[in-house]
């Protein structure tokens, strides 16, 4: 496989799709949509919880709020095993949860409103700052991690990068499929992360473990090689993950999906970006007497 003699290719597909993604969120940003669709966590909002009482379809329910607050797309949510709905929507005043409350029990009549409850902008400002710190964190932590154990900084910078890769491809993933930027984006971030890692480190320890049967300037043969060796061990991982993810996908209710989406494009790129991009962007790094 010549997969450093190709990487402009594979830097060139990357690119694509992540422009795709900026595209979307200019596209999003300019009809007034925002560039993502950022839930309550992060916007503030007002969250509701309805004991309903009776079947009732996440349709119904949306269709009822969009007609009293004027509001499109509210997040309603079925709490699985009960007969009680989440709402999370914009911020509304007194007299519009009076008419919404009034209305939910018009077409329901057991419905119970258990708790209608506002989500300050002090309180999303502070989970866009856990995300941000979140993220932030696992990555220094990662470069520390790797820098020290192959002995070179620039296998910690390229796994960075990598890493950087994967978190906008997952991005370009939320703002195309307008998938609700909440508290599980946290949990999809970090998750992505520890894998991606986790796939990258193989390859290095690899690469580390084939030096001595090299001289100095095989690198790319080295890396080739490194990474054919390895190509099994990741493939059959990759997959495995998908059949699990994928049957959450298509078996789950909207939440799941909305949590197994972004995984499964943040696990398809962890694994394309460790290795077609970690090992290619440290050979960049080399000196030219390395190469």
């Amino acid at each position: 496989m010549k997969i450093v003699e190709n990487r402009l290719k594979f830097f060139a597909v990357s690119i694509v799709i992540i422009l795709a993604g900026i595209v979307a969120m200019i596209v999003n940003g300019s009809a007034g949509k925002g560039i993502f669709n950022f839930g309550i966590e992060f916007t503030g909002g007002t969250s509701m919880s309805v004991t309903v009482g009776e079947e009732f379809s996440n349709d119904d329910i949306t269709k009822i709020i969009e007609d009293v607050t004027g509001q499109k797309s509210p997040q309603v949510q079925k709490v699985i095993g009960t007969d009680s709905v989440s709402i999370k929507m914009q911020s509304i005043d007194g007299d519009t949860r009076t008419k919404l409350s009034d209305s939910i029990k018009q077409k329901y009549q057991n419905a119970v409103i258990d708790s209608i409850v506002d989500v300050s902008a002090t309180v999303s400002k502070e989970m866009q700052m856990t995300a941000i710190k979140a993220v932030l964190i696992a990555c220094i932590c990662m470069l520390i991690y790797i820098s020290i154990r192959f002995k070179d900084v620039r296998a910690g910078g390229s796994a960075i990068v990598a890493l950087v890769h994967d978190v906008l491809i997952v991005m370009t993933c939320y703002a195309i499929f307008r998938i609700p930027v909440d508290n599980a984006f946290i949990a999809v971030l970090l998750t992505i992360l520890g894998y991606s890692i986790n796939s990258t480190i193989v390859i290095f320890d690899r690469i580390r473990e084939n030096t001595p049967k090299y001289r100095k300037n095989q690198t790319t043969e080295k890396i080739n090689k490194s990474i054919s060796q390895t190509l099994g061990r990741s493939i059959n991982t990759t997959l495995t993950t998908l059949f699990t993810i994928g049957a959450i996908y298509i078996l789950g209710v909207q939440t799941i999906k909305d949590f197994s989406l972004p995984m499964i494009v943040g696990i398809i790129a962890g694994a394309y970006s460790s290795i077609f991009i970690s090992a290619s962007v440290w050979y960049i790094l080399l000196p030219k007497n390395e190469k």
